[in-house]
């Protein structure tokens, strides 16, 4: 089973965390695509606007296929609000799901306590798409196996 793991990646704990997830969900045998580690790396530099234009696209490429490629769609959603990219991410997924037919599992796995959204104050846009959102590392792997 193909899993895209979405979520915050832009500091070092966000980077560690999600990578430690991704090797536990690895260790019991699914196939997870981890966009900070798997996809195409956005340079840092100034460089050429057309370039640096060329790359956001590749990126938006890429990750929307492992999108549309996987049979379950992992959302990471911590932080003070869940990361914008990774709700877009959903929104691919979600069409899919519920436009095009296809059997796909939407996950979502909170951890953070200082969240905006503890005791239910998810925005309805975010929450209701998921299948199940879960904040133990158990239940997800439960989850995930669940046909």
């Amino acid at each position: 089973m193909k899993i895209y793991f979405a979520g915050p990646l832009f500091n070092e704990a966000e980077k560690k965390f999600n990578q430690n997830l991704t090797e536990k969900i690895e260790s019991v045998g699914f196939d997870v695509f981890l966009p900070q580690r798997d996809g195409i790396e956005l340079s840092k530099s100034s460089g050429d606007l057309i370039k640096l234009d060329e790359k956001k696209r590749e990126i938006f490429n890429l990750d929307r296929d492992k999108i549309l490629d996987a049979d379950i769609f992992l959302f990471v959603l911590d932080g003070r609000e869940p990361d914008e990219g990774a709700c877009v991410e959903l929104g691919i997924a979600y069409t899919q799901k519920y436009i095009g037919n296809k059997k796909k599992k939407l996950i979502g796995f909170h951890t953070d306590s200082r969240a905006a959204f503890v005791g239910s104050k998810l925005n309805p846009m975010i929450e209701v798409p998921l299948d199940y959102i879960t904040d133990n590392e158990e239940e997800l792997i439960k989850l995930l196996r669940m046909e």
